[in-house]
């Protein structure tokens, strides 16, 4: 057998030959959580901070700090505005959590969204050629419960050393708050990804989905499993799109979303979903069997699965059925069981099965286009031609039922998405400066590829240590013990 290789491109082979195709599936998630556990150990973390001028002697230093940078503060003072060109403010993005539902682990404690904001960090340099911070926000009053307020004040007094926000894994309400609060009270964008972010890359999908079974969006009928801040942004670009409400049937964890939910018009912290209760689902489907029956799409962010999904429900569905099964870190039914129940294309949020609906091919080239022009907002329009640069850039290399979108090695993915979405914030008069369209690409695309050449060659030097063989052995090791159990 041959060498398992750092990259893990050949993982599947080490994985016990007797295993079922389902035990395979489950082996892969495990595997790599138990991996992460180690080399999160190993780094101490996957982010760090170092200087981008040049330090040639310690001369310089009374160049970058005092006395010379007294100019820096009083042009900065006199023109707010050049805080963007004078310091790194206009490549920098705050992802703010209080880490209240993170990913599919629910309240994970003021520090437990670290992980994943670094993460996300990460994706965002690498991808986008942009840096961020991680900023676990302690927003829980003396009973623990998260204050919305308090998120939104914190980022209203950081927002002079930033050019954009991305909130991240903040429980319902108050995630609708704080986006509305922020998007309306602050002058740079405020993104919230695991609504916006999620609501793009599932439209790209959705949109080459269609293209392959020949529907049109003003013909379909969709079932959205979840009526959480993602399926509910989901549902709000789809109709903008054009898709019928009469045909829209969304689930919460009771039911069917209906004008006769009651439960739904009482509840102040429902009325996202008690809006979509009021213009969909006009048959008043309770079941996910009734609202099946000869559906063509059914998009699910709900509960980490497997097994949420039933087979039974996929059989319901019409002619060719599109599947989205996007929780994380496990899909609501792995795609091999979809197939087996008739799924035409499946996609699911992860990265080690076909059609990876996900978000890291939005925010870096979303957020670098909104940052390349100084954007003030990022609109609906905005995020909606991110979803058909992603579906257009596929599309023009080939698309096919396991190849719908995009995927992160593509780097010119990223520099097409930041120019398309800085045009359009141009369009909408929202950007501070305007620059054409192939500069633009061009300077995304620049960045893009300094960071990764930088990277790469920090590897090659030393300067980031390679992934010691043995914690790979280990989560492996680990893996085929707790399966074969």
């Amino acid at each position: 057998m041959e060498e398992l290789k750092t990259d893990l491109s050949n993982l599947e082979e080490y994985f016990n030959c007797n295993f079922t195709v389902e035990k395979r599936a489950s082996a892969q998630t495990i595997f790599l959580k138990k991996l992460a556990e180690l080399v999160h150990r190993y780094y101490h973390g996957k982010m760090q901070t170092l200087p981008k001028a040049g330090i040639w002697n310690f001369n310089w230093f009374n160049v970058w700090y005092t006395p010379g940078v007294s100019s820096i503060s009083t042009t900065i003072r006199d023109c707010p505005e050049e805080s963007f060109e004078l310091s790194n403010r206009g490549n920098l993005v705050a992802i703010v959590t209080d880490s209240t539902r993170v990913l599919g682990d629910g309240d994970c404690g003021i520090y437990g969204g670290l992980g994943v904001m670094e993460g996300k960090a990460m994706l965002m340099k690498y991808l986008g050629g942009l840096d961020a911070i991680a900023l676990c926000v302690n927003d829980r009053d003396a009973q623990n419960n998260p204050v919305p307020g308090k998120l939104i004040d914190f980022v209203k007094m950081l927002e002079p050393s930033i050019g954009a926000v991305n909130l991240e894994d903040i429980s319902q309400p108050n995630c609708y708050y704080v986006l509305d609060e922020l998007h309306s009270c602050c002058n740079i964008p405020v993104w919230h990804d695991d609504a916006q972010g999620t609501a793009c890359v599932t439209l790209a999908g959705l949109i080459n989905a269609l293209k392959l079974v020949d529907k049109k969006m003003s013909d379909i009928k969709v079932v959205l499993y979840g009526a959480g801040a993602a399926n509910t942004t989901i549902a709000r670009f789809l109709l903008q799109e054009g898709l019928d409400p009469t045909n829209l049937v969304m689930f919460d964890s009771k039911g069917a979303l209906h004008s006769a939910r009651m439960d739904l018009a009482n509840n102040p912290d429902k009325f996202r979903q008690w809006d979509y209760a009021q213009k969909t689902n006009p048959h008043h489907y309770n079941t996910m069997e009734e609202a099946m029956i000869k559906a063509d799409v059914l998009i699910s962010l709900s509960t980490p699965g497997p097994d949420i999904i039933k087979p039974e429900w996929i059989k319901l569905m019409a002619e060719k059925p599109i599947v989205f099964a996007c929780a994380n870190p496990v899909p609501e039914i792995y795609p091999y069981a979809a197939k087996s129940a008739g799924a035409f294309i499946v996609a699911t949020g992860r990265g080690d099965f076909p059609n990876q609906i996900n978000n890291s091919l939005g925010f870096p080239g979303i957020l670098k286009g909104a940052l390349l022009v100084r954007s003030r907002h990022i609109t609906d329009a905005m995020a909606i031609k991110a979803a058909y640069a992603l579906a257009n850039f596929a599309e023009q290399r080939g698309i096919s039922p396991d190849n719908i979108i995009p995927q992160m090695d593509e780097v010119d993915v990223f520099p097409y998405e930041a120019a398309e979405v800085a045009s359009q914030a141009i369009k909408e008069g929202v950007a501070r400066k305007a620059n054409n369209y192939e500069d633009l690409y061009q300077q995304a695309r620049t960045d893009i590829l300094h960071t990764r050449e930088t990277c790469q060659k920090m590897m090659k030097d030393g300067n980031i240590p390679p992934v010691p063989t043995n914690l790979i052995e280990e989560a492996l090791k680990y893996t085929n013990k707790l399966i074969s159990i």
